[in-house]
Parts: C-alpha cells; structure tokens; sequence
C-alpha cells in the first residue's frame, strides 16, 4: 500500500520557522495532489496549503505570506516552509496525498500519520 511520512515537527517559538517535509512512499503511478492538513485539540481538521494537479499552489488565508508549499514530483515529496509562526498554529500536521497506483486507475486519498508542531516560549 502507499504510505505517506511526515517529518520535521518539534518546538519552535513564537516568531520561529519551521519545514515540514512528506514522502510518499510504495507502488505509486502518480499523485495528482498533496497537502497539508492540521489539526488542534478539540478543533476540525482544516487545510492548510496544497498543490492539485497543474495549478499553482493554493493557501489557507490565515497563513498566506507566511508559509510556501513545494513539491517534487520525481520525489515524490512535498514541503511545507512555515515562517512567522504563532502560537495558535500549534496543531499535528498531516500530509494527505491522492495516488493513482495504476495508469487509468481511480485515485485513492491517502494521510500520514502527522507531525506535531509546538509554537511555546
């Protein structure tokens, strides 16, 4: 099956910058989107930033200005540069992906496990 793994979450200050990074790994044909998604305790899961098929990337408003979506096609991979952080950004980030596994096929939505982000002083 594909799985996907994030990396990079920890404890930054207020102010600070943190990269989130997503690998998708397994029989993969294509991924025709990746983002990300967080969440906080007692909150709704809410998209953060994404890359869908062609478009250029797309932005929660709330973080727009602050953080940059890249991804790497050959890779497999996608990044989440997040600068300016504030402390009600602190949320387990997840990195959700759609794959196609075979030419033609559907695609299946796909979620990593997540990383947790911490914004203290």
């Amino acid at each position: 099956q594909v799985q996907l793994v994030e990396s990079g979450g920890g404890l930054v200050q207020p102010g600070g910058s943190l990269r989130l990074s997503c690998t998708a790994s397994g029989y993969i044909f294509s991924i025709y989107s990746m983002a990300w998604y967080r969440q906080a305790p007692g909150k709704q899961r809410e998209l953060v930033a994404a890359v869908t098929g062609r478009r250029p990337p797309s932005y929660a408003d709330t973080v727009k200005g602050r953080f940059t979506i890249s991804r790497d096609n050959a890779k497999y991979m996608v990044y989440l540069q997040m600068n300016s952080l504030e402390p009600e950004e602190a949320a387990v980030y997840y990195c959700n992906a759609h794959v196609q596994a075979v030419r033609g096929d559907r695609y299946i939505e796909v979620w990593g496990q997540g990383t947790l982000v911490t914004v203290s002083s």
